[in-house]
C-alpha cells in the first residue's frame, strides 16, 4: 500500500489578489503535497484571494487594524494548529514578537534574487541598475527583512525591451512555479 507523507497544517497569509495563494491551493490538492492550507489571512479585508480561498472552503481572516492584527492571528494560528506559515504577497512586515511567539516555520516569496533588492520596487531597481536577470527567492523568514536562509531561487533574463511590467509578469510566473518546490524542498529537510 502506497504511504502519503503527513501534511502540515498551513497558513497563508495575503494582501491582495493571492495569486501565489492560488498556486499553493492547486498545489496543496496533490496527493504528494507536504501541505494542508487550513487558514488564508490577510491585513485587507478586502483581497481577492480571500474571495478565492472563502470559495475553496478554506477558513479565512482579514484585518485591517494594526493594532490587533497580530494578536488575533496568532490566536488563529494557535486554534488551528499551524505548523507552517507561508507569505504570499504578504505586503506587511511581521514584527519580531509576532515571529518569537509563532515559533514556527514562515516561509516567504520575494520577488528578487536576494540578497539583492531586499524591500519594495525590486523590478524597477533592477532595470534601473541595468541588471541581466531578475527572479524570485523563497526564504526563511527572520526578524531582519528578506534576510533569512535561501531556500530555492530561479532567475529570468531582463531583456533591453522589459519595463517595471513586463518583468513583473516574468517573475510572478516563476514565482508560481518555485514556491510549491521550496514549501516541499524545505518541509523534507525538516
Amino acid at each position: 500500500m502506497e504511504k502519503y507523507p503527513c501534511k502540515k497544517n498551513t497558513a497563508v497569509f495575503i494582501s491582495g489578489r493571492g495569486s501565489n495563494l492560488k498556486s499553493l491551493i492547486k498545489h496543496s490538492k496533490k496527493k504528494n503535497s507536504l501541505i494542508k492550507i487550513i487558514l488564508v489571512i490577510s491585513n485587507n479585508p478586502d483581497a481577492e484571494g480571500l474571495k478565492y480561498a472563502f470559495g475553496s472552503k478554506i477558513k479565512i481572516y482579514g484585518n485591517k487594524h494594526k493594532s490587533n492584527f497580530e494578536n488575533k492571528s496568532l490566536k488563529l494560528l494557535k486554534k488551528y494548529n499551524i505548523d507552517l506559515i507561508c507569505l504570499a504577497g504578504f505586503m506587511k512586515i511581521l514584527s519580531g514578537n509576532f515571529i518569537k511567539k509563532f515559533s514556527k516555520p514562515i516561509l516567504n516569496i520575494h520577488p528578487s534574487l536576494l540578497p539583492k533588492y531586499k524591500g519594495l520596487n525590486t523590478h524597477e531597481r533592477a532595470i534601473k541598475n541595468k541588471d541581466r536577470f531578475a527572479g524570485a527567492s523563497i526564504h526563511k523568514v527572520t526578524e531582519k527583512l528578506d534576510s533569512g536562509k535561501v531556500i530555492l531561487q530561479k532567475k529570468v533574463k531582463i531583456l533591453k525591451t522589459d519595463n517595471v511590467r513586463s518583468l513583473e509578469k516574468k517573475v510572478l510566473k516563476i514565482e508560481h512555479e518555485i514556491y510549491p518546490k521550496a514549501i516541499d524542498k524545505f518541509l523534507t529537510n525538516l
